[in-house]
């Protein structure tokens, strides 16, 4: 039976899903700023990620927490003008990361992490857009040989799901020296990982392919999503202007636990940002058909998209509104400079914040006090890579069967 759905959010959790919502029959309106066209989904490196099954709520990246810290030359950062945020958050995850809880995430993940590259296979296809998904893996590159030992020995014993990896050959190596100043110790090549080689093209095709099945995309901002008085839900704009539909998915990022908390959900999310800078680039610079390439020494990873080479790198956990960090930026140009990127400076600067749960779970679901309300957010660094599965699992709910039991907002 068709439906009338709202989609708060314009990311690319909420375009998936308003596509294939659409395309189940449903009418659809997709609510966002579209003057907003860099939300933290487009910011990132690109890459399915369908490697990451263990959740980062974990004792072992507990113990790794001093030597990742910004100020000792890692990626996280813990500013002390945030502490009231992330404090409580990380008491959170330390409390997620018990053994028990740690095994039932990583079952979730995993069986999440299996179903995406699939799932992007069946959307790309759809989306009408040659050579947009590329499935040829990833680097991860060490310019020490201790780190390389410790890091081939470390990715050895996670489970990394269904892709694997191997150690790159001679030829990958010294292809892969000729593009950097120091030379590689060594590296590993992924296979089973994928990334998007255009991610601005991304979001204008998932717009296309919902406009095409006749959805809409509504320029503006929810301001408050509540149950609506002939059962359904009613929206409120930040105009004031009130919308009402059969059902209301939240996936509006960051942002989506300002809308949960008037309903009584209670949502413990952080802004949990990245950084990124990027630079037009050409094929003599950088091969366009590189997959990307994961720094590990510098914690960076290195991505071409079709036409520029973008840097990105960091997990700041910060208040939300707080201002971004220029020493991020600085750092990344630095590790640019000593590697010798082509990334100079005609490159543009990026922050986004990453809808972060502390179990490092997304929580996708129907809400329980209202069953017109259903939800999708919290991806993490997972955003682009489970954007078309959760989208799957969103039709799926709205067509009546039931949402995944460990990724309800109920476990909160």
């Amino acid at each position: 039976m068709s439906k009338n759905v709202i989609v708060i959010g314009g990311g690319v959790v909420g375009l998936a899903a308003a596509a294939a919502l659409v395309e189940a029959g449903h009418q659809v309106r997709v609510i966002a700023p579209l003057s907003d066209s860099q939300p933290a989904s487009w910011g990132n490196a690109g890459h399915i990620a369908v490697e990451q099954v263990e959740p980062l709520a974990s004792r072992a990246a507990i113990r790794s927490v001093p030597r990742r810290l910004f100020w000792r030359g890692g990626a996280l950062s813990l500013p002390v003008a945030s502490l009231a945020t992330w404090l409580p958050f990380t008491l959170r995850l330390v409390r997620a990361a018990a053994p028990s809880r740690f095994e039932a995430g990583k079952t979730a993940l995993r069986g999440l992490l299996a179903a995406s590259l699939p799932a992007w296979q069946r959307l790309a296809l759809r989306m009408e857009t040659a050579d947009l998904l590329r499935e040829d893996g990833h680097f991860i590159l060490w310019e020490k040989h201790e780190s390389a030992l410790r890091g081939e020995a470390a990715w050895g014993a996670v489970d990394t799901g269904e892709t694997h990896f191997r150690r790159a050959s001679v030829d990958e190596l010294a292809h892969l020296g000729n593009l950097i100043l120091p030379k590689p110790a060594d590296a590993i090549r992924f296979e089973g990982s994928a990334h998007i080689a255009d991610l601005g093209l991304c979001l204008d095709a998932l717009r296309r392919l919902i406009e095409r099945n006749g959805g809409e995309m509504l320029d503006g901002r929810a301001s408050a999503v509540a149950s609506g008085p002939s059962g359904g839900v009613l929206v409120t704009l930040e105009t004031g202007e009130r919308l009402e539909a059969d059902h209301a998915l939240v996936c509006a990022g960051a942002r989506s636990s300002e809308l949960m908390r008037p309903l009584g959900y209670h949502v413990p999310m952080i802004d949990e940002r990245g950084y990124h800078v990027e630079a037009p680039v050409t094929a003599a610079q950088w091969p366009e058909h590189l997959p990307p390439i994961v720094f590990e020494d510098r914690q960076m990873i290195v991505t071409r998209f079709r036409d520029k080479l973008r840097a990105a790198s960091f997990v700041e956990l910060s208040r939300p509104g707080a201002p971004a960090d220029p020493a991020k930026w600085q750092r990344l140009e630095d590790h640019i400079a000593a590697l010798g990127l082509p990334i100079g400076k005609d490159a543009t600067r990026w922050m986004g914040s990453r809808p972060t749960l502390p179990d490092y779970l997304p929580a996708i679901g129907r809400c329980s006090r209202h069953p017109a309300i259903f939800h999708a957010f919290g991806h993490q660094h997972l955003g682009l890579t489970l954007a078309a599965v959760t989208a799957d699992i969103v039709a799926d709910m709205i067509a009546g069967e039931a949402p995944p039991p460990a990724l309800s907002l109920d476990r909160f």
